[in-house]
C-alpha cells in the first residue's frame, strides 16, 4: 500500500514541473540510448563476420609466405604452380587448392574507363569461394594463356552504367589487352576468407595474370582441408611440405577457426569500447537526475516539514524522493531503449546486415537506467530525510 502511495506522490511531483522533468530524461534517454544502440551495433557487426565466415565454411585455408624471413623479393617470395597443385596429392590433408594472383588495372570500354581489381585464378577458385554464377561459365583449366573474363558481381553494375549492357560475349579492355566476358558472378557479401577481387572485380586465368604482371607471382593460396583432420595436423602437414620442397619456403596457415576466434576477441573489446563511451553519456544523465532531485528538495521543504510534523519518517521521505528518481531513470530508459533499438535497425539496415533485437543490451539499459536512479537519486533522497522539521517549515 505505501509503495502504491509513493508511485502516485513520485508521478504527481514529477508531472507538476514538466519542464524540469524532461530536461532530466532527455540525458537519460541520449545515455542508455547510445549505449544500447552501441552495444546492439558492435553484436550486430559480429553476428555479420562469422555469418560471412561460416558461409564459406571453416575448413577454408589461407596459405601464404612468412614474410620477414629474407630479404628477397619479387619471385622468389611467391609460390609455384606447379608446387601448389601438388599440395593435395602429396599432403593428404588438403581436398582442393585454389592459388591466386592478384593485379590492378583500368578496365576500358568504348573510351569509358574504370580502375578495378582482378584476380589470376584457377577452376578450384569457384567452389572453395563459395561463388554462384548469374550468367555463363567460370574460369577452366582449358583458359590456359586465353584472355578470358568472369565478372564479380559488384563491378556488373558499373560495367552497364559505361554502356555495356549485355556483359558475357563481350569484349573489354584491361590493361590494354582484349578480353572476352565469358562469365557473370552473383552478388557475395564480402568478409570472411573470400578474396575481395572476387566480389569487386575481374577473375582472368592465372597464367594470364602471371603474363601480364611477370613480377607479380602466387603470394597466396587458398584450401579446402579434408573433413574431421585436426588443424593443427594440417598446419603442421604443410608447412613440412613446403620446407621439403627443393626451393624450401617457411609458410603460415591461416583457417577461418582462427580468423573466427581472433575476430570474436576483437569484437568483444570493440563492443565493450563502445559500451563504455555510451557510459560516460549515462553519467552525464545520471548527474542531471541529481541535480532535478536536489533541486526538487529545495523547492519542498516546507512539505518535507509537513510530513515530519505528522509523523513520517526519514525512511518514507527518502523512500518517497528515491522513488521519483527511479522513475525518472526508468522512464527515460524505456524510451532510450526504443531510441537505441531504433538507431540499431537503422545502422543495420543502411549497412545490409542482419537485423535482431540484442535482448542482453536491452535488459542492460533496464537495470542500468533503474541503477543510475538508486545511484544518482540517493544523495537527494537522503538530503531530504535529513532535514530538521522545525528548519524545513520556516523555510520560504
Amino acid at each position: 500500500m505505501l509503495l502504491k502511495v509513493n508511485i502516485q506522490e513520485a508521478v504527481r511531483s514529477l508531472a507538476s514541473s514538466k519542464q524540469r522533468t524532461i530536461l532530466a530524461l532527455l540525458g537519460i534517454v541520449i545515455g542508455i540510448g547510445s549505449v544500447i544502440a552501441l552495444v546492439s551495433v558492435g553484436t550486430l557487426a559480429q553476428r555479420e563476420s562469422m555469418r560471412q565466415f561460416m558461409e564459406m565454411g571453416t575448413d577454408v585455408l589461407r596459405i601464404q609466405k612468412e614474410w620477414g624471413q629474407d630479404g628477397n623479393s619479387g619471385a622468389e617470395q611467391s609460390f609455384r604452380l606447379k608446387d601448389v597443385l601438388a599440395l593435395p596429392e602429396a599432403s593428404g590433408v588438403i581436398e582442393d587448392v585454389a592459388p591466386y594472383i592478384s593485379v590492378h588495372g583500368v578496365l576500358r570500354y568504348e573510351g569509358r574507363r574504370e580502375d578495378v581489381p582482378a584476380v589470376g585464378v584457377t577452376r578450384s577458385f569457384f567452389h572453395i569461394n563459395q561463388l554462384d554464377l548469374a550468367r555463363g561459365r567460370f574460369i577452366s583449366d582449358l583458359d590456359h594463356l586465353m584472355y578470358q573474363a568472369v565478372v564479380g558481381g559488384d563491378l556488373v553494375p558499373k560495367l552497364r552504367a559505361m554502356g555495356l549492357q549485355t556483359l558475357v560475349g563481350s569484349d573489354i579492355y584491361f590493361q590494354d589487352r582484349l578480353f572476352t566476358i565469358v562469365g557473370e558472378l552473383s552478388t557475395a557479401s564480402l568478409g570472411g576468407m573470400r578474396a575481395y577481387e572476387a566480389i569487386k572485380g575481374l577473375m582472368i586465368p592465372i597464367s594470364t595474370a602471371g603474363r601480364l604482371h611477370g613480377n607479380n607471382g602466387i603470394k597466396s593460396v587458398m584450401a579446402l582441408k579434408k573433413p574431421d583432420i585436426p588443424h593443427d595436423r594440417v598446419v603442421q602437414t604443410v608447412q613440412q611440405y613446403f620446407e621439403r620442397l627443393p626451393r624450401p619456403m617457411p609458410v603460415e596457415v591461416l583457417s577461418a577457426e582462427q580468423m573466427i576466434e581472433h575476430m570474436q576477441k576483437q569484437m568483444r573489446m570493440f563492443t565493450l569500447l563502445l559500451g563504455s563511451i555510451g557510459s560516460i553519456s549515462l553519467v552525464v544523465g545520471g548527474v542531471g537526475v541529481m541535480n532535478v532531485m536536489l533541486v526538487s528538495v529545495a523547492e519542498r521543504k516546507k512539505e518535507i516539514g509537513i510530513r515530519r510534523a505528522l509523523g513520517a519518517q526519514k525512511k518514507d521521505i527518502q523512500g518517497q524522493f528515491l522513488m521519483e528518481s527511479v522513475i525518472l531513470s526508468l522512464l527515460g530508459g524505456c524510451l532510450g531503449i526504443l531510441i537505441g533499438v531504433g538507431i540499431s535497425y537503422g545502422i543495420a539496415r543502411y549497412s545490409g546486415w542482419g537485423f535482431a533485437v540484442i535482448f542482453p543490451a536491452v535488459f542492460l539499459g533496464v537495470g542500468v537506467s533503474a541503477a543510475v536512479g538508486i545511484f544518482f537519486g540517493y544523495y537527494p533522497a537522503k538530503q531530504a530525510a535529513n532535514l530538521i522539521p522545525i528548519q524545513a517549515l520556516r523555510s520560504d
